[in-house]
């Protein structure tokens, strides 16, 4: 989705692996790549035990949201697009 000021939104999902629970990945978002965060859901273990899920709404300029996705991909985090999910999450 993109509005007249060239800012767009989009959806992702990520799993945030126990060893980076103490990592600020997604306060990283907004302070180095000044994206607008939701988070619309999340799952998570017990008392902070297993991986996370993470459903995220971003929103910022495209560069911005393409340089924060190389992020987590230099992280090595699974990551899925909402445009590639059929299940309406």
């Amino acid at each position: 989705m993109t509005n007249n000021s060239g800012i767009i939104q989009t959806r992702i999902r990520i799993l945030i692996p126990e060893n980076y629970h103490q990592e600020p990945i997604i306060s990283r978002l907004v302070s180095d790549y000044q994206l607008t965060v939701t988070i619309k859901a999340a799952v998570l273990g017990a008392n902070g035990a297993g991986g996370g899920w993470f459903d995220l709404n971003l929103e910022g300029l495209p560069a911005d949201i393409d340089r924060s996705l190389q992020y987590f991909r230099d992280l090595k985090l699974d990551i899925w697009n909402g445009e590639e999910r059929k299940d309406n999450w």
